[in-house]
């Protein structure tokens, strides 16, 4: 059973509307510190530790209690047998025994505020592994002591530099090596101020550190290498507390694999991927993804350098940014205003104010000065340098400038590089610096550019990307509202009526399309016109009620996909052809599905054409819960795959977003004379479908509208299937996973 102070309000899906309250000072900034393992003997390994906590603790001003049952002394400090045997209250317990879970119970019986598992030998390392990590969750369940790890290190104790300055770096990471590029970026000036390294996440999990390091007021930027998380709602509360905070998030998250299910009966779960998900969330919540970690340090270290005291004013008012390039060589100016371009960001000219001003004695008139600007290098070495820069910046269609520079020139770099870092101290406009000139040739990287403050990189591929980076996340933090504030608790009306009809069904099996368009209607989503008929009469009368031409079709719960069956007819234009369809559809299904399928009937439906077929869906993510898709629909969405997702809760503002992301998003404004499809309305049937992924989320296993018709006005749904989810889902709280489930364990 979770713990009372752990508990959160629930929105109607049973999923946390906030973050647990963990005062993480007390870990971070121990007032004691109680070892357990302590050593100094040199062949023991735990020693490193004991003479790295007993710095620690000298250094921060923290008591500091060794515990070993066999030693009177450690390192000059009285040592006791056990932890019941320190005096007073204990911050935190590390715990360096063999028997790791058998020392935690004894944690538990202390006053420990926090303790910390470093061994490894859980869940990555197999079932008897994971059957010990259970015991350990039941354990800190049943407590009160926070637990980090396992399987985890102490890099949360690292010696950090002090005497840097400007937005720092909070870096989280499961694994502590694959951090320490990260952390080792001090050595060159980038600030760090934080490292959690959270191991299996049996309790102190990303969103804990995440949600804390964002509150502290030196930290700019959380930079994340992340390998599973422990439960995708608490990681989206904790992007919403970061973006609440204009905290950028730059995560490295491992795992780019297809693991959607694999009897998935529809096209929304044959095309969920849980990293199509994952990434579909950081879309959601301002998170930038990147692949390396030279990535993380670099864009971590641009968007930490480059953030501004307010949010940008293009970003305000939703125009595109200005970026202005500055070379000392046309072709390097060429080579990046290329890559600047494929990156979808725009190049201005420079006002032809701007222009004269810098032919005027500054540039000679041969050279470029429209943007990219050349000044073929020698006005960089004198006060035309300085001049030059701060005409570019005062330019008013320049929001962004990049400089770079692909080698040193001696005679250019220290006045070139002092005006740079002294005109980026008179504007809010980013100044971004490439200094391409391999580490060891040249200490201007490292003792002018980066310690005079500039967001510095090594090639220009970096460099584009922390500026896409920059641009993405201003312009989203800049109309970014938290969808938690007003998230549904209770289900609307229609949840009554539509839970009824899926009911219907058996755990894991299908509705038919009559059935499934009924759930549809309760929840206010248009269906074409249908008639459900059970006879060839029936049928006759539905027609001529409708409308010729129209459209037949079988209605089953086990007949699916029903055109790749033969079991739709399209554009029956008499009495006569709709007697004739009905008699060879119900013949054709009895043949397609056996003795034992069942058949509602035939669908007698409105010929509907013209425009733009669509697929909207529910399927169900073992970590995020019900995930909504919306793409380009029809008979080929499986095979173009052009879809995108989002986890409710979620605003009008995203589901718009979503239709932007899709490769064929023109299709939507109209091709070859085609009036433009009624985006409003698509959004609307988006937003109704999330209500219902949230409502319904413990009996929709998936659901699949295609095609959405989405014409010029109204959209239209012309097929529609539900399954019922396998197992009804307990509406109590966020999908939970055990890390064997969730990711793969790495040092």
């Amino acid at each position: 059973m979770a713990r009372t102070q752990d508990r959160a309000p629930l929105d109607v899906s049973g999923r946390p509307l906030a973050l647990r309250d963990v005062d993480l000072d007390a870990f971070l900034h121990p007032r004691s510190i109680a070892l357990i393992g302590a050593s100094e003997q040199s062949a023991k390994p735990n020693t490193a530790m004991t003479r790295k906590f007993d710095a620690w603790a000298k250094a921060n001003g923290a008591a500091f209690y060794p515990v070993h049952p066999k030693y009177e002394t450690i390192l000059g400090h009285r040592v006791y047998p056990s932890l019941a045997d320190v005096p007073g209250e204990i911050d935190l317990a590390i715990i360096l025994t063999g028997k790791a879970v058998d020392t935690f119970e004894e944690v538990l019986a202390s006053p420990a505020k926090f303790a910390v598992i470093f061994a490894a030998g859980f869940s990555e390392t197999g079932k008897d592994g994971a059957k010990l990590e259970r015991r350990l969750e039941q354990l800190v369940d049943g407590g009160n002591v926070r637990l980090l790890g396992p399987n985890t290190n102490l890099n949360a104790f690292e010696n950090f530099r002090e005497d840097l300055d400007g937005p720092s770096i909070a870096l989280i990471t499961q694994s502590g090596h694959q951090g320490r590029p990260v952390f080792q970026g001090q050595e060159i000036g980038i600030r760090l101020t934080h490292w959690a390294p959270t191991g299996n996440e049996v309790d102190l999990e990303f969103a804990d550190f995440a949600s804390y390091f964002a509150e502290q007021a030196e930290v700019g930027v959380l930079a994340c290498y992340i390998e599973g998380f422990k439960d995708g709602r608490t990681l989206m509360l904790a992007a919403d507390h970061a973006a609440a905070l204009h905290k950028p998030i730059v995560m490295v998250k491992v795992g780019r694999t297809d693991a959607g299910a694999s009897m998935a009966q529809s096209h929304t779960g044959h095309l969920t991927g849980s990293d199509a998900i994952t990434s579909a969330v950081f879309r959601q919540f301002g998170v930038t993804r990147v692949d390396g970690l030279d990535e993380l340090l670099e864009v971590s270290a641009g968007l930490a350098r480059t953030r501004p005291k307010q949010v940008p004013t293009w970003a305000k008012k939703g125009r595109e940014p200005g970026v202005c390039v500055y070379a000392i060589s046309g072709g390097t100016g060429a080579h990046i205003a290329d890559m600047i371009s494929a990156a979808g960001l725009a190049l201005p000219d420079l006002t032809k104010a701007t222009q004269r001003q810098l032919h005027d004695g500054l540039i000679p008139a041969y050279l470029r000065v429209s943007n990219p600007v050349d000044c073929g290098g020698p006005p960089v070495a004198d006060a035309r340098g300085r001049q030059i820069l701060d005409a570019i910046v005062a330019d008013p269609n320049i929001d962004i400038i990049v400089v770079p520079i692909t080698g040193a020139v001696a005679m250019f770099s220290k006045p070139f590089t002092r005006d740079l870092v002294d005109v980026a101290k008179t504007t809010d406009k980013p100044i971004l610096v490439v200094w391409g000139a391999p580490p060891g040739t040249d200490d201007t990287y490292y003792f002018r550019l980066l310690d005079g403050g500039l967001p510095v990189f090594r090639t220009f591929g970096t460099c584009v990307t922390t500026m896409r980076a920059y641009v993405d996340y201003w312009r989203f933090a800049a109309h970014y509202r938290s969808p938690f504030v007003n998230a549904p608790t209770k289900p609307l009306a229609a949840a009554k009526k539509a839970r009824a009809i899926i009911e219907q069904a058996e755990p894991g099996t299908a509705l038919s399309e009559w059935q499934s368009k009924q759930v549809l209607a309760a929840y206010g989503i248009r269906s074409s016109r249908d008639e459900l008929c059970l006879s060839a009469a029936a049928a006759v009368k539905a027609a001529g009620a409708i409308g010729y031409p129209v459209v037949m079709k079988v209605s089953s719960p086990d007949l699916l996909h029903k055109s790749d069956l033969g079991l739709v007819k399209v554009g029956i234009g008499s009495a006569k052809e709709v007697r004739a369809a009905y008699d060879e559809l119900t013949t054709q299904a009895r043949k397609a599905g056996g003795k034992a399928v069942r058949i509602d009937g035939v669908l007698v439906s409105e010929l509907v054409s013209g425009g733009v077929e669509t697929v909207v869906g529910i399927s169900q993510d073992d970590l995020f819960g019900p995930v909504v898709m919306a793409g380009l629909g029809g008979i080929f969405v499986e095979v173009l795959g052009d879809v995108t997702f989002r986890v409710p809760p979620f605003g009008d503002d995203q589901a718009a977003a979503m239709l932007t992301e899709l490769a064929g998003s023109k299709m939507l404004d109209g091709v070859r004379g085609a009036k433009p499809a009624d985006r409003a309305a698509l959004v609307d049937v988006i937003m109704k479908v999330q209500r219902m992924a949230m409502d319904l989320a413990d009996v929709i296993g998936e659901l699949d509208v295609n095609p959405l018709v989405v014409k010029p006005k109204g959209a239209l749904a012309l097929d529609a299937l539900i399954v019922r989810a396998r197992v009804q889902r307990a509406t109590t709280g966020g999908a939970r996973m055990t890390a064997s489930e969730t990711r793969i364990k790495g040092g």
